[in-house]
């Protein structure tokens, strides 16, 4: 009798397992639908090896997805409590709450561009927020239209499933279906560990597109057989992220006339205490949020260029003009030094200063109290140091002076960096910069977090928070104005933000 009741007792866990095992295939069916929007979400690849990984990614992953759902929900349950109708019934309601999970997390990737988890609770928070100010009703008719749809689809699933056991057994479409989303899994990785290896961009980019996606690498492994040079491969890397938008957008720079205020940007060496008293009593007020980098090849290519500083070689670009001022129109710009080492760094710079006042003038100069004289006609001046003298931080926040009320108002809630100069000048003398330069036009509010890369070591800063991501993989979280250690983990939707940055600019490319 009671070896009976074992064979009864088996038999119902067997077949509820493999009525999970159906199960789980045809919500795979149902996650291969909603994963979609993901890739929606994202550009198209454009090489034939892209469009290869991102199927078999997208088969692989969901599928790999469903099945570990199934073994940490469905699985344990029916074996702890194996009575079908109960286990369908409670497999069901598990599978719409994933599900509605999914829809959720792909709706947040969408509009955010990264996935639902503790590091991302505050802007997931923000965005239901936005949606339920905005219109509250039509939010809870849809959220409970979609889970009623849902839950009555897992239904007819799992009822489908226990009743054609036998019939789906008998189609022998089983194994065929394994060899797919195995071999989809498997191919992916594989594809992923060359790609990243010979740093194929159309395949990495899509490393974070699915949820809990951890795709395979072996740089280190393929360096040790000497099947990858790590060190051209670094230069490779720093050569695809060599970005200057700039350059690449020139077309996007539309100018027209203005008759605006003339403005002065004084970069200086240092501002010493005596020379900070002098400037105030001319009417300048302090802004002690703006950041600079701590090496003056890097300074200049913000300043003057609105790149990054990615390779050794980044001073061979500081020979010739940026290529945007040959459309500016006369008198838009004019870039004058009376500071002999700036002077010696750019050749390119007039010989002799230029008599006409433009409406942005950037001058360097190491003793701008000698020579205020000629400065005090400017009504809209900024002075900054060039570098700052902080060795640590690659980006450092520097005493700054400001007489210009409008940008001053807007800097009292907001940051400041070398690369945003440039779109704000030329915003100011009648520009049109948008979507064409790695800063911010500083008159605005800005969208996103600000972003620096110095030799790979990625920078990023929001209010009084500074992340930097080392190229090791290590990082640290510094309070902004203080540079004091913040005991928090890595922010990476912040610097997820932060890279959109570049997305016009690698689009262009």
């Amino acid at each position: 009798m009671v070896i009976e009741q074992n064979l009864s007792l088996v038999k119902k866990v067997n077949r509820l397992l493999s009525w999970g095992h159906w199960f789980s295939f045809f919500n795979t069916l149902l996650a291969l639908a909603v994963t979609s929007v993901y890739w929606l979400s994202e550009p198209s690849p454009e090489t034939l090896l892209g469009w290869i990984y991102l199927f078999c990614y997208w088969l692989g992953h969901t599928a790999f997805l469903c099945f570990m759902f199934f073994i940490v929900t469905v699985f344990p349950l029916s074996l702890v409590f194996p009575y079908q109708k109960h286990v369908r019934g409670l497999a069901a309601l598990l599978a719409t709450i994933g599900m509605v999970v999914l829809i959720f997390d792909a709706y947040v990737y969408a509009n955010l561009g990264y996935h639902i988890g503790s590091a991302s609770y505050h802007q997931t928070l923000e965005l239901l927020q936005q949606q339920v100010v905005t219109n509250l009703r039509n939010f809870i008719i849809i959220v409970g239209c979609v889970t009623a749809i849902l839950i009555a689809v897992e239904l007819v699933i799992s009822n489908y499933c226990w009743k054609k056991i036998a019939r789906l057994k008998q189609s022998n479409i089983s194994r065929p279906l394994l060899v797919v989303f195995i071999g989809s899994f498997m191919l992916s990785h594989l594809i992923h560990i060359y790609a990243d290896a010979r740093l194929k961009w159309d395949v990495t980019k899509l490393d974070n597109v699915l949820p809990f996606s951890y795709p395979a690498t072996a740089k280190s492994f393929l360096a040790k057989y000497q099947l990858v040079d790590l060190a051209k491969r670094a230069q490779r890397q720093a050569d695809r992220l060599s970005i200057s938008n700039p350059e690449l957008n020139l077309r996007q720079l539309q100018c027209s006339v203005t008759q605006a205020e003339p403005i002065l940007v004084l970069i200086t060496d240092e501002i010493s205490s005596d020379t900070s008293d002098f400037i105030r009593r001319q009417g300048l007020r302090w802004h002690e949020q703006h950041f600079a980098p701590n090496n003056s090849t890097e300074a200049l290519l913000h300043l003057l260029y609105g790149q990054f500083l990615l390779t050794e070689d980044s001073q061979r670009q500081l020979n010739q003009a940026p290529a945007f001022i040959e459309q500016l129109p006369a008198n838009t710009l004019a870039i004058d030094s009376k500071w002999s080492a700036v002077t010696t760094q750019l050749p390119w710079l007039p010989a002799t200063e230029q008599t006409d006042k433009a409406v942005a003038n950037i001058i360097f100069d190491n003793s701008p109290v000698a020579n205020w004289a000629e400065y005090q006609q400017f009504k809209r001046i900024m002075v900054l140091p060039l570098i700052s003298k902080q060795p640590t931080f690659v980006l450092a926040p520097v005493d700054t002076l400001i007489r210009w009320p409008e940008l001053h108002e807007q800097l009292k809630q907001h940051s400041s960096q070398h690369l945003d100069l440039l779109p704000t000048l030329l915003s100011s003398a009648g520009c049109n910069t948008t979507n064409s330069w790695l800063g911010d036009n500083l008159l605005h509010k800005p969208a996103r977090p600000k972003l620096s890369i110095s030799k790979q070591d990625i920078v990023s800063i929001r209010k009084d928070k500074m992340v930097v991501l080392r190229q090791d993989g290590s990082y640290g979280v510094w309070s902004a104005g203080t540079l004091l250690p913040l005991n928090e983990k890595l922010d990476t939707p912040m610097l997820t933000d932060a890279l959109k940055r570049l997305e016009p600019a690698e689009q262009q490319r």
